[in-house]
């Protein structure tokens, strides 16, 4: 029996707001609800609110948004670090009109700039600036020390163990999402 199902067990371990949310529910009126799974999705929830809100004040402090740190990651991984504004759209999910103004913005702070595509006259690369890699690599080693503070609650093994339960998790879902596209 888990501690999620087992009150005993409980009171040998330090409880955390889901613990609390969890027995209001416990005998309620939904006979199909599973307290450890209620656990494990509230608390996954939780800490990616939590690491989200991390991540949004590192990027303030480094005078990105979300939006802004992740085209540049697009921009990363293509070869010479440029993109059409089509494909980037596509990638980061926006309209046309909201890349626009993105990389309207991003070009006025110098992140990104704005060059003929040399394969088509009519058309436009997206090439990514020093200031702009440079931007990234500050935020993101700024975040990624963050990150391991908060990560040290755990050991170096058992952050293995959960990696790997959390890989089996993501595996699960891509699987489902994939039957359901196909």
């Amino acid at each position: 029996m888990s501690t999620a199902t087992n009150p005993t067990a409980q009171k040998h371990v330090a409880q955390d707001h889901v613990d609390r949310r969890l027995e209001e529910l416990r005998g309620g009126d939904l006979p199909d609800l599973d307290l450890d799974v209620e656990g494990i999705v509230e608390r996954i929830q939780g800490i990616e609110r939590r690491l989200r809100l991390v991540m949004d004040e590192t990027l303030d402090d480094h005078g990105l948004s979300y939006g802004e740190w992740k085209l540049i990651c697009s921009l990363r991984r293509k070869p010479e670090r440029t993109s059409t504004p089509g494909e980037l759209a596509a990638k980061l999910e926006l309209s046309s009109g909201a890349m626009t103004n993105r990389l309207d913005r991003m070009e006025r702070e110098g992140l990104v700039r704005r060059l003929p595509d040399p394969r088509d006259r009519r058309g436009v690369r997206v090439e990514l600036t020093d200031a702009g890699n440079d931007s990234w690599i500050e935020s993101t080693n700024t975040q990624a020390i963050k990150e391991a503070l908060i990560a040290s609650a755990l050991t170096k093994r058992e952050q293995h163990q959960l990696n790997g339960l959390l890989r089996k998790l993501m595996l699960a879902l891509e699987q489902t999402a994939e039957s359901v596209e196909t």
